[in-house]
């Protein structure tokens, strides 16, 4: 898992969506967040700076100590192989491609667009995941 530069974010790869609107979870990430296949999770709205989404374990969620409930859109269930179905609201387009990065230890981000992803656009040895 690369980091981005020195005292930068650590990013496990980029996902691509899928035609029906699905991502992959990195395998590191998905062992590092405790999710399993039928795992209930709830996908949160990206922030303004990176957009994407966020997606975590309910009972990691609720271990924030700030209310992460406005930022609640929809739950899901992972699917076999570690790929997850994304919520249309999220308004994440098939064919984007999302960067999975280390966020708190309470849930996996998916960055769209912002100074992150920009960074990352010029590492070329970061893993494609599909």
């Amino acid at each position: 898992m690369p980091q981005l530069e020195k005292g930068g974010k650590w990013v496990f790869g980029w996902s691509i969506v899928g035609v029906g609107g699905e991502i992959a979870i990195p395998p590191a990430a998905f062992s590092e967040y405790g999710f399993r296949v039928g795992s209930e999770v709830l996908f949160l709205r990206g922030s303004r700076r990176s957009g994407g989404l966020i997606i975590g374990l309910p009972e990691r969620l609720a271990q924030s100590k700030i209310s992460l409930q406005s930022r609640v859109i929809e739950q899901g269930c992972i699917e076999a192989g570690g790929r997850i179905k994304i919520p249309e609201i999220a308004g994440v387009n098939p064919g984007s491609r999302l960067l999975v990065v280390r966020g708190s230890r309470l849930a996996l981000s998916f960055l769209a667009y912002g100074p992150i992803v920009e960074i990352a656009q010029n590492h070329p040895e970061i893993e494609i995941f599909v």
